[in-house]
């Protein structure tokens, strides 16, 4: 797991644990998106979606502050992926 590419700047995040229980924590609030844009953003896919669900990533996207090029791959991934779940 890649977590020091998404959290260069915030080491205490680099620890997995740790991050699952602050993430659990935060659950709907303002830090809970930021923390799931720095996923989107900087971390790899297969990160992202070990702390995030499709479902989730997809409900929280038309709110997220996201470049175009990050809403554009994940609203693509939302829909591949989404679609699949319910096959």
């Amino acid at each position: 797991m890649k977590l020091e590419s998404i959290f260069w700047d915030y080491p205490k995040f680099t620890d997995r644990d740790y991050l699952i229980k602050f993430i659990r924590s935060k659950k709907d609030t303002d830090v809970y998106g930021w923390i799931m844009t720095r996923f989107l953003e900087y971390g790899r896919v297969v990160d992202t979606l070990s702390f995030f669900s499709i479902e989730e990533i997809s409900r929280y996207l038309p709110q997220l502050k996201l470049t175009s090029y990050t809403r554009k791959k994940w609203n693509r991934l939302s829909k591949i992926y989404h679609g699949a779940a319910r096959k």
